[in-house]
């Protein structure tokens, strides 16, 4: 199993990231109930050999974005900082997809001051705005792209036909749809970023705790393999696919060490198919 992935060809990042959507406040509204904590976190994640930090504009919003530029800034030169735009919010556990152009290249100046680049590596539109013909949405980003302020451009929750009429206007180099042991609904769209060299990046890759249960899929490998319950779901995520690229998140340092000792564990075959199945 390869341990990094080379994001649009020339973004090479560590395959196990680290997502920091649970640094805000509840309902990823608000400031961090412990800021401190939360930049011990992330720069305990760097320390740990972590490469490919993922965020939002619209967690906290802006919230997890200033406690990554305070804990990390300025940035190591492996250090790939992933963020999104496209989604406001309206208060905790609220999402509305908005994908007028002026609003992402606003969002896109925003999330650059906000995390201290002069160019994002990689940003993803966080949700596709039904209400704006997509070649408006991606057509701005592709002229951030042009003008130096993007270097790849990404998609999130989105369906293969959506990846490939999005990809008439720029390429796609990333998907991040939500995905794991439980829920793969978008197994056509992680297919095809496998067969075209698309990086995959699954949310919510441990089910939001639910994998981690006492009568889950793993009591049997757990023991066998000395190993966690989320390292081996995330074990699981990593063997699916060259082009995966997890990104659990925590505000906790001991789930985070957890979460990376994933990357010591091998699913055999036989393993790999009995989950699956």
């Amino acid at each position: 199993m390869t341990s990094t992935f080379s994001i649009g060809g020339d973004l090479e990042v560590s395959r196990l990231g680290y997502g920091a959507m649970q640094l805000p406040g509840p309902g990823v509204w608000g400031e961090s109930l412990d800021p401190e904590g939360a930049v011990a976190v992330l720069r305990r994640a760097v320390e740990l050999g972590v490469t490919l930090i993922d965020t939002a504009d619209a967690y906290g919003p802006n919230v997890a974005d200033l406690l990554i530029k305070q804990a990390l800034h300025p940035y190591a030169d492996d250090l790939v900082i992933a963020t999104k735009v496209g989604f406001t919010r309206q208060g905790p556990g609220r999402w509305t997809a908005v994908g007028r152009p002026e609003y992402l290249r606003q969002q896109v100046e925003l999330s650059l001051r906000h995390l201290g680049l002069e160019r994002i590596d990689l940003l993803q539109l966080h949700r596709v705005d039904p209400e704006v013909p997509l070649a408006d949405q991606i057509g701005e980003l592709a002229l951030l792209q042009q003008e130096g302020k993007i270097r790849h451009i990404g998609l999130s929750e989105v369906t293969v036909d959506e990846v490939e009429a999005a990809g008439e206007f720029a390429t796609i180099a990333s998907v991040q749809n939500r995905y794991n042991l439980t829920l793969r609904t978008s197994e056509p769209v992680l297919d095809h970023c496998t067969a075209n060299g698309i990086a995959f990046i699954p949310y919510s890759p441990l089910a939001k705790g639910k994998l981690l249960e006492d009568g889950g899929p793993f009591d049997v490998l757990a023991a066998r393999h000395g190993a966690g319950r989320s390292q081996l779901a995330l074990a699981w995520l990593l063997k699916r696919s060259p082009v995966v690229l997890p990104i659990p998140g925590t505000a906790s340092i001991a789930h985070l060490e957890d979460n990376l000792g994933a990357r010591s564990v091998e699913l055999a075959d036989d393993e790999f198919a009995s989950l699956s199945s």
